[in-house]
């Protein structure tokens, strides 16, 4: 048969056995295609063929054997033999068995049937641009980016994070679309397929889609607590006064300061009634992560909520979004200064991962429910912009309301409110209170951040539930609504610590050590090195030319192969160096033993990348260079009606030079 005879070739050849059976599906493809547009002179030259091509042994009963002789393959006429019309004798002879090997080879990357029909796909074209801006454009734009650029200086920040944002964010944002809709898989096991060694950064992945999952629904519990107490007050807000239970006597109302009403005489100990609704109604806090205190059941009412929601989406499988332009006036605070820090550099390029979905192994899966031919360019292009316009206007609100409060109260923007994650808990909710019937600005502003909140917290379970689904889909496919729910109700039980009084200690530990730092920088840069360095930049665009029928440009080439990995791994040695302990504010310091639970946190997923690869190696037969040589090469199979993978440049060179 024909595999069998290019295996025999590949010993004089010096080929592997991968790169044997790559070169003979191209080849059978291509002579099939050649021979449908002349069949009669196809039928012609294999008869004429036929007779310089040596001995075919018979079998038992009769029939040509399906294997070649080593005659065959020192046969002068053996280059003849190679030609369209011999190989299609060969093929049309063979076929049982290439059927056989074909499906054989299909059970062990898919384990069960066929994928594409398991997977489904978009109803429409639209709906793949909406779910990436769905996953992408939440309250990593709204909530975070505005904290994080508050906390590292402003104008130093921004520039950290555009600098990311072009040679990283857009670059592996349209990669891991791209490779999700190639292969048909989700975040899991796309770069296993391509690396198999690798593997790990698909089980890393999964930790950091886990962590964030968790702490990610807390956001959500604290705005539908929002949405719910601007109810509770009409037709006023509960954080519009100080005459609350809650408030304590630095309290003061900020809208009669700014209208310099009560002639009010503000101190640093000073706190607006935003804020104490916050830091005193809200989260109820306590003065360190060694004193969480009791749980706070309203919280936990409005986390089973969010759980709820976020179950019963992802159960019936809709997506929703939405989103809101706002107005600022000024913006105020730019530290240059800050850019010789680690801080902005870590907090600017994590934040751009953060915001994209980059490295949660989101994009890969909303990609694999894309057709083949589809040109996914265009839709990625448009997600980073929104993304990247939503952050800015976001922020610019942000420090807007925060420069309107210095004014008023003749102090600094950085002593006006404290940084934290709960920032935009008190800027948004202060701009409210400025306009003419608050309330209801209040509840669509709560009830739109809660609906980016579910939808990207929908976005990511998914990716969970997808990526293990993808692995074992033997097992949980067929069981996937009550894998859900077990994952689910995982996540639900260790948010509870982060509900308590001192449960915002935990929050930031999570945020600080999962999604922020070291942890996602190392994720991303083995995962981009594993598509750029060892699969091959070069093939991975002949990937791309294949879906899409035009090659990526010049600058996403360098960006994959150069500038990604340099910036990466740059600002992951910056960061190592100038190491910057975790702090909540500006003046709370984390015990040893809190920052040491942090790191363990961020090495939870980074020790799956060098872990696996020492267990594929210890684990995979043979000596460890045909170990290693089998764990850079791929193991993946098109996708239904695609072309085979595209052959690596010395698989076309050993051809050519044996043929």
């Amino acid at each position: 048969m024909v595999l069998t005879s290019y295996k025999r070739l590949s010993q004089k050849a010096n080929f592997t056995e991968t790169e044997v059976s790559n070169v003979a599906e191209m080849n059978i493809e291509f002579v099939n295609d050649g021979f449908r547009l002349d069949e009669s002179q196809s039928i012609a030259k294999i008869e004429g063929d036929e007779a310089t091509i040596p001995h075919l042994e018979s079998s038992s009963n009769g029939t040509k054997s399906q294997s070649l002789s080593s005659e065959m393959l020192e046969h002068e006429n053996f280059p003849v033999f190679l030609s369209k019309s011999s190989m299609t004798l060969l093929v049309e002879k063979a076929e049982p068995d290439i059927r056989l090997h074909q499906e054989e080879k299909n059970e062990k990357v898919n384990d069960v049937g066929n994928e594409g029909e398991e997977r489904g796909g978009w109803s429409n074209k639209l709906d793949f641009l909406f779910s990436c801006i769905s996953v992408s454009v939440g309250l990593g734009n709204i909530w975070r980016f505005p904290y994080l650029c508050y906390k590292n200086g402003g104008g130093a920040f921004l520039i950290a994070y555009f600098v990311a944002m072009v040679f990283c964010g857009i670059p592996i944002f349209y990669a891991e679309v791209a490779l999700g809709q190639y292969l048909g898989v989700g975040g899991m096991t796309f770069i296993g397929q391509l690396v198999p060694i690798m593997k790990g950064v698909g089980f890393a992945t999964m930790v950091v889609v886990v962590l964030i999952d968790i702490y990610y629904t807390v956001i959500i519990a604290w705005t539908l607590f929002y949405l719910i107490a601007s109810f509770t007050a009409l037709p006023s807000l509960p954080w519009a006064g100080c005459d609350n239970v809650w408030n304590t006597p630095n309290c003061y109302v900020p809208t009669d300061v700014a209208n310099l009403t009560y002639g009010i005489s503000l101190t640093n100990s000073s706190v607006s009634a935003v804020e104490e609704f916050w830091t005193e109604r809200v989260l109820g806090i306590t003065d360190s992560i060694d004193n969480l205190s009791s749980v706070r059941w309203e919280l936990f009412g409005t986390l089973v909520l969010a759980w709820i929601l976020v179950y019963f989406i992802i159960w019936k499988g809709l997506n929703e979004s939405g989103y809101l332009l706002w107005k600022a006036r000024r913006l105020d605070c730019c530290t240059m200064d800050l850019l010789l820090t680690a801080g902005p550099w870590i907090d600017g390029t994590t934040q751009i991962f953060f915001a994209y979905s980059i490295g949660t192994g989101a994009l890969p899966a909303l990609g694999s429910y894309n057709t083949f031919k589809y040109n996914c360019f265009r839709d990625a292009m448009i997600t980073c912009l929104v993304n990247t316009v939503t952050c800015l206007i976001a922020g610019i609100v942000t420090f807007a309301i925060l420069g309107t409060i210095a004014h008023a109260t003749n102090a600094s923007i950085d002593s006006v409110v404290t940084s934290g994650p709960g920032l935009v808990f008190i800027t948004y909710p202060e701009v409210v209170l400025r306009l003419p019937g608050a309330p209801a600005w209040a509840v669509l502003f709560f009830i739109m951040l809660a609906i980016l909140g579910i939808d990207s917290e929908f976005c990511n379970v998914e990716s969970f539930v997808t990526g293990l689904s993808d692995n074992w889909p033997g097992k949980l496919r067929k069981n996937r609504k009550f894998f859900t729910f077990l994952c689910v109700l995982m996540m639900f039980l260790l948010d509870i610590p982060m509900i308590t009084q001192g449960g915002i200690y935990i929050f930031q530990l999570m945020d600080y050590y999962s999604a922020s730092g070291m942890s996602m920088l190392f994720l991303v840069f083995f995962q981009t090195i594993s598509i750029a360095w060892i699969f091959g930049t070069s093939r991975f665009c002949d990937c791309i030319e294949q879906m899409s029928g035009s090659r990526p440009s010049w600058f996403f080439y360098v960006c994959w192969c150069f500038f990604g990995p340099l910036v990466m791994a740059g600002v992951f040695l910056f960061y190592v160096i100038q190491y910057i302990p975790v702090t909540y504010g500006e003046n709370y310091q984390y015990p040893w033993w809190a920052e040491a639970i942090g790191i363990t946190i961020s090495l939870s997923s980074m020790l799956w990348i060098p872990g696996y690869a020492v267990y594929y190696i210890v684990t995979t037969p043979g000596t460890l260079k045909e170990v290693l040589a089998k764990g850079v090469t791929p193991v993946c199979k098109p996708r239904s009606g695609a072309p085979p993978l595209p052959p690596t440049a010395d698989e076309v060179k050993k051809l050519s030079n044996v043929l």
